[in-house]
């Protein structure tokens, strides 16, 4: 009899657990067998740089995971032949951003460049910018060693879908990376801010005279541009790639789809009204220039920037991942929605030693934020507020105050 008790219990406590496990969603067992994270460890083609001198590439079809899949994390880092990565005082890695082309079937393998308008078509993200500006689906610059790029589950970025790539075209990647060579050069931080002294440029690359008011910036550090060295510095050309790391899982009806979307505090737009309603155009100018402070004695006076725009957002959802770039001498962004309440505020992490992710002065990282499923709802036509702030105890070029977020249309 005991021993049939006993019997009884174990079949009887095992239904049970079968019972409550088959209750649950998901498993974490049958959501891991479901979202096999897949990882690949790419290299850019060779990017050669002498000291002072900059590369501002744009490479086409590089190599990148296929099929339908979705996107859960790119980092990547500057190295040299060897593999060791190279710290920012020796190249600074301005920035890093990865696009999406439909070509044309049979052409995929040419120069993105080289090719007719008509042949191409950018498969830009969903963000608001408009005329080229801000297209890419990730990004970074500096902080690229200490920023997470990680997009929790159930989401991703879904690639390769067959209905979204236009018919007689395939879906291609590119990858633009703009470093700069800052080895025995006058003024490194000037070198990095792209001033124009430094580089001894007063046009544009297509020959364009420069205002009397641009002081730095990408217009003045554009590939083939040559920072000033110290008097008698001699030092070899080294070739060096971008290393990259992508993670993904295959698409299913698991995953929840994400949209990109990236906003830029010096976005200049205007509402204009069409025969459809209200629609907005936006200008992003990208980067901007801090000027330097004139300090008043006063204890509050702290000679900070303070850059904001009013943006109307055309989308709604809820936001999965945020994430600010920032150059040096940032101190902090900010996203807010109606009513002031704050949706992601993204921090610079500072280098304080010598290797490389740790460099002194450098932004290293930026902080990210992952809030609570369903907690930060943004909904469609809302006015969000992006601020960006900076140091003003000296002049600054070329900086920026861009906003990366991730929005999913719809709760896991």
């Amino acid at each position: 009899m005991l021993r049939e008790m006993k019997t009884f219990n174990l079949g009887w406590l095992l239904f049970v657990a079968i019972l409550l496990i088959s209750a649950l969603p998901f498993s974490q067992a049958s959501r891991s067998k479901q979202h096999k994270v897949r990882t690949g460890v790419f290299r850019s083609p060779q990017i050669v740089l002498g000291p002072g001198s900059v590369a501002n590439k744009l490479f086409s079809n590089i190599d990148f995971p296929r099929g339908h899949i979705a996107l859960k994390s790119f980092d990547a880092e500057i190295i040299d032949e060897s593999g060791n990565p190279v710290p920012l005082y020796d190249t600074y890695l301005h920035h890093w951003l990865v696009l999406k082309f439909y070509v044309r079937k049979g052409l995929e393998n040419q120069d993105i460049s080289k090719l007719n308008s008509s042949d191409y078509i950018s498969g830009r993200n969903s963000g608001i910018c408009q005329d080229g500006a801000l297209d890419q689906f990730f990004g970074l610059g500096s902080e690229t060693r200490r920023t997470k790029t990680h997009i929790p589950d159930p989401y991703g970025i879904e690639i390769g879908s067959p209905t979204k790539i236009p018919s007689g075209f395939v879906e291609t990647w590119g990858l633009n990376v703009h470093a700069i060579d800052t080895r025995g050069v006058e003024d490194r931080m000037g070198c990095t801010e792209c001033r124009c002294n430094l580089y001894n440029v007063t046009k544009e690359e297509n020959g364009t005279p420069l205002s009397p008011n641009y002081d730095g910036g990408l217009l003045c550090c554009y590939d083939g541009t040559k920072c000033r060295l110290k008097d008698g510095f001699i030092g070899i050309e080294r070739t060096l790639y971008l290393q990259y790391t992508v993670k993904w899982v295959d698409m299913n009806s698991l995953i929840v789809p994400v949209n990109v979307y990236i906003f830029d505090v010096s976005d200049i737009w205007k509402r204009s009204r069409n025969s459809t309603g209200i629609n907005s155009e936006h200008n992003c100018q990208v980067e901007y220039q801090v000027e330097s402070c004139r300090p008043t004695g006063s204890e509050n006076d702290k000679c900070i920037d303070a850059e904001s725009v009013s943006l109307d957002m055309p989308f709604g959802g809820y936001l999965v991942y945020g994430v600010a770039h920032q150059h040096a001498g940032g101190t902090g962004s900010a996203l807010y929605g109606k009513d002031g309440r704050s949706l992601c505020s993204s921090i610079p992490i500072y280098g304080t030693g010598e290797e490389a992710g740790n460099e002194n002065g450098y932004i290293v990282g930026m902080s990210t934020c992952y809030p609570k499923p369903g907690s930060k709802k943004i909904s469609k036509g809302e006015t969000l507020i992006l601020e960006s702030n900076y140091s003003s105890i000296k002049q600054h070029t070329g900086v920026m105050g861009l906003f990366y977020i991730l929005v999913a249309e719809t709760l896991a």
